[in-house]
């Protein structure tokens, strides 16, 4: 697994959504579409942050810095769910899936998709 990635600000997560979705983002881009009254400052201080932590990357186009995601929004959430796993669970990714089973937060058809991925990862098969 790649390095653990530091954790979000909600602000910071609400434009990391709007990163992946539109990217490459203006920071102007970023302040119109977000559905907060936020000063340019503001968004130019977050996504300098977000660039920091290593969740955007940045490329100058004439003088518009244009951002575009590092990690794809899969990677930042198998991220989270690491740290999830070790926090709560020890480490144990079973005992992660049987919580979640126990709260029925996975259900049959989902179970039945993970044996199914299980067993073409088992073989080789993506």
């Amino acid at each position: 697994m790649q390095s653990e990635l530091p954790d979000m600000s909600d602000l910071e997560r609400d434009v990391m959504k709007l990163v992946w979705l539109r990217q490459p983002v203006t920071a102007e881009m970023v302040r119109e579409l977000l559905d907060r009254d936020l000063k340019d400052s503001t968004v130019r201080t977050l996504l300098r942050r977000l660039e920091e932590k290593g969740y955007v990357s940045h490329r100058i186009e004439g003088r518009t810095y244009l951002y575009s995601a590092s990690r794809p929004p899969e990677a930042v959430a198998a991220n989270a769910v690491n740290k999830i796993v070790n926090w709560f669970c020890r480490g144990s990714v079973e005992e992660l899936l049987v919580g979640m089973i126990d709260e029925k937060l996975i259900d049959k058809r989902q179970l039945k998709a993970f044996a199914d991925r299980i067993a073409r990862s088992k073989s080789g098969e993506r």
